[in-house]
């Protein structure tokens, strides 16, 4: 188990780094492409932080990699930045300098991360939207058996069984919408639901979804209840070596009927290391499989869902304009989040997530599909908080360009320096406070 965790921790680590130093040096890439092609020098493009692992020159350029993979640097001639070399400064400008070119180009150059951000983002969930097409339930196939209530679902007064027939007093197109972040990052949500006959309203709290933060809870919050039967056994597995096979309908565990797939997790869940009485039908016959439960707390096999899912594959055309959407509603989404923040329906400390929680989304399998799908949102979240009007970040510079452009005044050296140190702390600091904030969520 330990060395299994611990292999677990590395793929997250891996898909962490991986992600961000693509992202990274793309959007670094963004900013020396744009100033090369203004004529500006560009002395370094880094991926990662220093102390420096490798580096090599080409043309006036220094490549290379740095030790700390959270981030990454271009140094424009003439620009002041995180570097603050403030003895260039002073020297007399030169032609090739960031400083000595128009405003326009200069905001053009500080833009240029964000804008590859951006479409790096759109061209990830277009692929996906063209690969994946779209899989689904129905209404129908949602509510044919009902919904399995998790523990943060029960809080809120949902139960096993129920039917959602309404979300915010509205039908709703499929399962997706059951936990669609839309819904939790509105004011006033609801769920609508049938129960012994009877409708009730389950309303949700306007903080709700600082409970969500985790990956696990929200996918565990509801879903359909699901029957199943056996996909694939695991070789070497308990059931494998039992005797189950692919096919076999779990009718019984110890006695207690099986219907459900949640119903043998539960169960299995506190059977670790344990004997287990396993009732399967095959070919209409019952068989009872006798087999010694995982250390933790499974069989070794994989389910087919027995409910009918709806796919839907997208034309390129259909899918540039899912995909372009999808992207900018990460943007939207990040929006209406902070809107939550700052109106103080949620905490700062539960919404926000640093490496380790980026991290932990990843998950400790390498699935392509999800990681791609993260690195397509955390492109747009990158673009979003670039653009933030905070100095240091290429939204405060580009902020300070606009106002030079507008106004027809450029603003001192000293102002420039003096906003970048502010900028940097704050920087810093809420670096400082998410990676904190991740230590404490995780182990606390």
């Amino acid at each position: 188990m330990e060395l299994q965790k611990a292999l677990e921790i590395l793929i997250m680590a891996g898909q962490l780094i991986l992600g961000l130093s693509i992202l990274v040096g793309l959007h670094e890439w963004g900013h020396m492409a744009a100033a090369k092609l203004f004529g500006m020098r560009v002395e370094k493009y880094f991926i990662g932080f220093p102390p420096k692992i490798f580096s090599f020159q080409k043309g006036e350029t220094e490549y290379g990699i740095g030790a700390i993979p959270l981030g990454g640097f271009v140094k424009i001639s003439g620009m002041i930045d995180e570097s603050m070399d403030t003895e260039t400064m002073s020297q007399e400008p030169q032609p090739w300098e960031f400083r000595s070119k128009p405003a326009w180009q200069r905001l053009i150059v500080m833009l240029g991360g964000i804008i590859v951000n951006v479409i790096v983002g759109i061209i990830i969930f277009i692929a996906i939207a063209y690969h994946e097409g779209n899989q689904f339930l129905s209404i129908d196939e949602v509510n044919r058996y009902g919904i399995v209530a998790g523990e943060l679902a029960q809080e809120i007064g949902l139960k096993t069984g129920d039917k959602v027939i309404r979300i915010n007093g509205k039908p709703f197109k499929d399962s997706d919408d059951l936990i669609s972040t839309d819904l939790f990052l509105g004011s006033n949500s609801s769920y609508t639901v049938l129960r012994n006959g009877q409708e009730v309203q389950i309303d949700i709290p306007n903080n709700f979804i600082e409970k969500l933060s985790d990956p696990d809870e929200k996918r565990n919050f509801i879903y359909p209840l699901q029957p199943f039967k056996v996909a694939e056994v695991i070789p070497g597995m308990p059931a494998a070596k039992s005797g189950l096979q692919a096919g076999d309908k779990i009718v019984a565990l110890n006695g207690k009927p099986i219907q459900f797939f949640h119903e043998i997790q539960e169960q299995l869940s506190t059977l670790a290391n344990k004997q287990a009485s396993v009732v399967v039908e095959r070919d209409g016959v019952r068989k009872t499989l006798d087999m010694k439960v995982s250390e933790d707390g499974t069989l070794g096999f994989y389910p087919e869902i027995l409910l009918n899912f709806t796919t839907i594959q997208y034309t390129l055309g259909e899918a540039m304009a899912i995909g372009t959407e999808n992207a900018f509603k990460v943007v939207y989404n990040n929006i209406k989040g902070f809107g939550k923040i700052f109106r103080g329906e949620v905490s700062a400390s539960k919404a926000l997530s640093g490496p380790i929680g980026i991290a932990r989304m990843f998950g400790g399998v390498w699935d392509w599909g999800r990681f791609w799908k993260l690195t397509g949102l955390l492109s747009m979240v990158l673009a979003f908080m670039n653009a933030l009007p905070i100095p240091a970040l290429d939204g405060g510079h580009a902020v300070i360009l606009s106002y030079e452009i507008i106004s027809g005044r450029k603003p001192s050296d000293k102002f420039l320096e003096n906003a970048q140190k502010v900028g940097m702390v704050l920087l810093l600091g809420l670096m400082a406070f998410a990676i904190f904030n991740d230590v404490w969520k995780a182990f606390f």
